[in-house]
C-alpha cells in the first residue's frame, strides 16, 4: 500500500484527513527564543527528541543556535536514528539494560559521543563488560530523582559511589549527572521559578559532593521545559533538556512565549444530531492522556465532547457552524505520543505545504 504523500504547495484545504500538520513559522519561533535565552548562557539546551522524530528538526534548532551541540532520547533505536541522520552528540537519558541494547550503544559509541544515564553499579559494570567486548567508550551521567518518583539515585552518597565506581571502570567515562522535574497544573513564573530551583539544587546538591570526593565532572544535566529560563540563570547547570517547547502542547500554554505548532488537521464526516458533528480523528491519531482532551482551533463555541479510536465527538453552540466535509484543526495535550502515531509530518506555511518529512524514529521502543 502507498503511503498518501501530498505534493509540495498543495493548500490545507485540499490535504487528506487525518494527517500531522507543523506549522513551520511557529517551530522556528520557538527555535529562535531558545537560541536567543542561551545566547549569553553558559548553560545550552539539548533538545529532547521524544517528540521531533526526526532529525530535521533537530538540525534546525541546532542551526538556529543556543544548544550544545546535540540531541536527548529516551531509546537506543531513537539514538540510532539521530546518528544515522547526522548528529554526532547523543544523550540517552534513560537506562540501558540488556546485553543486545547496550551492544547497540557501544556500535553507537564508536561512531558519536555517546552518554547515557546510570543509577545502579550492576548496570555500571554491564556497559563497562560490554564496551570492552566492543572496544567502545561509553560515557554516563548519574541521574537523581528530585521529584519523579521513578529511575535515579536518592541521595548524594549513592552519587559518590556511584562516580567513584565508574572512574574505576575500563570503557566508562564519567561525564556527570541529571534529573528531570515535574510540577502538576499550571504554574505561574513565581512559582516555576521557586520550585525549579529547589528540585535542581538537588541536583547541584550532589555534584558538591561528588567534586567534594575528588571527582570532575563537565555535564550537568537538568531542567525541561517548564524551568528552561530558570535553569539558564543557574549557576552550575551546563544543559537543559527541553523537549515539549519545540512543537509545544495545549497543557502548556500557560507559557505563551512558546507558539504550537504541532497539530491534527480533521474532517467533518457526520452531523448526526443538531450541535454534534463527528469528525475523521479518533486516539489512532491523537493522544489525550490522563484524560485530556484535545482543543478545536480558531473556532469558539466548538469543543471535543469525546474520542473514540477513529472518530472525534465535537459539540458546537451553534448548529450551522460545521458541516459534513468541514475541516477542523485539533491542539494535544501530549505531543509525544502524539507524533509517534505517525509516519510522517507535513510542514505546512501559511496554510501552504511546503515540506513533508518521514519520522523514522516513531515507533522506536528498543
Amino acid at each position: 500500500m502507498e503511503t498518501y504523500r501530498p505534493n509540495i504547495g498543495t493548500p490545507i484545504a485540499e490535504l487528506d484527513t487525518p494527517c500531522l500538520l507543523v506549522d513551520l513559522d511557529a517551530v522556528e519561533h520557538n527555535f529562535r527564543h531558545i537560541a536567543d535565552t542561551y545566547r549569553e548562557t553558559t548553560c545550552k539546551m539539548r533538545t529532547h527528541v521524544k517528540n521531533l522524530k526526526t532529525p530535521v528538526l533537530a538540525h534546525m534548532q541546532m542551526r538556529a543556535g543556543g544548544t550544545v551541540g546535540g540531541v536527548c532520547a529516551a531509546k537506543v533505536a531513537e539514538a540510532e536514528v539521530m546518528v544515522e541522520g547526522g548528529i554526532d552528540d547523543v544523550f540517552i537519558a534513560n537506562q540501558i539494560v540488556g546485553r543486545d541494547k547496550i551492544a547497540r550503544l557501544c556500535a553507537l559509541a564508536k561512531q558519536a559521543d555517546m552518554k547515557v544515564a546510570i543509577d545502579d553499579a550492576q548496570n555500571l559494570r554491564d556497559l563497562s563488560e560490554m564496551a570492552q567486548q566492543h572496544g567502545a567508550n561509553i560515557g554516563v551521567v548519574i541521574e537523581v530523582d528530585t521529584s519523579m518518583s521513578r529511575a535515579g539515585i536518592r541521595d548524594a552518597e549513592q552519587g559518590v559511589a556511584l562516580a567513584q565506581l565508574a572512574t574505576t571502570l575500563p570503557g566508562i567515562t564519567f561525564r556527570g549527572i541529571m534529573s528531570h522535574q515535574t510540577l502538576p497544573g499550571r504554574p505561574d513564573k513565581e512559582t516555576r521559578q521557586v520550585e525549579g530551583r529547589r528540585y535542581m539544587q538537588m541536583c547541584l546538591d550532589v555534584k558538591a559532593a561528588i567534586e567534594a570526593a575528588g571527582m570532575s565532572m563537565d555535564i550537568v544535566s537538568t531542567g525541561e521545559t517548564w524551568t528552561y529560563d530558570v535553569a539558564a540563570d543557574l549557576p552550575g547547570v551546563t544543559e537543559v533538556e527541553g523537549g515539549t517547547y519545540a512543537l509545544m502542547s495545549s497543557t502548556y500554554d500557560y507559557m505563551d512565549e512558546f507558539h504550537l505548532a504541532a497539530k491534527i488537521l480533521g474532517t467533518v464526516i457526520s452531523t448526526p444530531r443538531p450541535g454534534v458533528a463527528i469528525g475523521d480523528v479518533g486516539r489512532r491519531a491523537l493522544a489525550s492522556p490522563g484524560g485530556v482532551l484535545p482543543r478545536v482551533e480558531g473556532m469558539p463555541g466548538v469543543t471535543v465532547e469525546a474520542l473514540h479510536e477513529a472518530h472525534i465527538v465535537l459539540r458546537t453552540d451553534d448548529p450551522a457552524t460545521l458541516h459534513i466535509g468541514d475541516q477542523f484543526i485539533l491542539h494535544s495535550g501530549q505531543q509525544d505520543i502524539m507524533v509517534s502515531r505517525w509516519d510522517q509530518m507535513i510542514a505546512v506555511r501559511q496554510g501552504i505545504v511546503e515540506a513533508v518529512w518521514d519520522l523514522p524514529a516513531r515507533g522506536c521502543h528498543h
